[in-house]
């Protein structure tokens, strides 16, 4: 599942000393020690992959200092998914494994296939990797018109999402239901499940207000205004000038919108019940 339908999504120019001081702070709530984020050495879900791929062409270069910063943000933002999870895991007596991250431009192999940048940042269950390519910061930004720090967040919330859903037994029923519905019930599958990971990501949003302090006024917007964003309608609506819903494989943006909502006010899974009859 990605986070942001056809196209890359994302955008961010870089952390600057500010980011860097935020990078500082949430290391001392997270009780990680900050040169291990800063020299890249650690990270959520048990490490960083870097497979840094243009094209077809393995790029054996050093990190540009605008990367090294993106992938300290990222994997802050997926230390602090970890660290949520792991608590909402533990309290209901299960273990959280947090997913990998894998950092990429390009295109990237992982055991669901060739990613490339055009499908936004995405998860596969099969490996149990987050996908980012570099670049979805700066379309999310320039594209979508989505900017900010919790913007950029919110995305990999969605796709740590998708892991939950994969730890919990969920994504393997939806895709045996999906083997066997049309290709119309099949997307509305699709969307419910996009639209469940993204009020889990809004239940991160809560925990990292209500426990980690790191939330800040105006961040919500931020994320709620990516949401938006990257919604089916109006994605289709720019890049087809017509919407077709039977397509829909994420959801409105209004729809998006509502269940990060949900999970940002409620702060509990049973309010992310994409699948009741009615709730879409």
């Amino acid at each position: 599942g990605g986070g942001g339908g056809d196209g890359p999504v994302g955008g961010r120019g870089g952390l600057g000393i500010v980011g860097v001081l935020v990078i500082l702070g949430l290391a001392y709530f997270l009780g990680i020690d900050p040169r291990v984020i800063l020299d890249q050495t650690g990270g959520g879900g048990g490490g960083i992959q870097l497979p840094m791929r243009e094209g077809p062409r393995e790029a054996n270069r050093p990190l540009s200092p605008e990367e090294q910063e993106l992938t300290q943000f990222t994997s802050v933002v997926l230390k602090t998914t970890e660290d949520i999870w792991g608590e909402r895991f533990k309290a209901s007596g299960q273990t959280y494994t947090p997913p990998k991250l894998v950092l990429f431009r390009g295109d990237v192999d992982s055991q669901c296939g060739m990613g490339v940048s055009q499908m936004g940042p995405f998860y596969c269950p099969n490996d149990g990797k987050v996908y980012v390519d570099l670049s979805f910061y700066d379309d999310l930004k320039n594209r979508f018109g989505a900017s900010g720090d919790f913007a950029q967040a919110y995305v990999i919330a969605h796709e740590v999402g998708h892991h939950v859903q994969t730890l919990l037994g969920i994504s393997a029923k939806v895709e045996r239901a999906r083997s066997r519905a049309s290709e119309r019930e099949s997307n509305a599958l699709q969307v419910r499940m996009e639209l469940q990971a993204d009020c889990l990501a809004g239940i991160w949003a809560h925990d990292a207000q209500s426990r980690l302090q790191i939330v800040e006024p105006g961040d919500i917007d931020e994320a709620l205004n990516a949401a938006a964003a990257i919604g089916d309608d109006r994605i289709q609506r720019k890049t087809q000038g017509r919407v077709t819903p039977d397509s829909f494989t994420h959801g409105t943006s209004a729809d998006r919108v509502g269940w990060f909502r949900k999970g940002f006010q409620s702060g509990q899974f049973s309010a992310c019940d994409t699948f009741a009859p009615g709730a879409i």
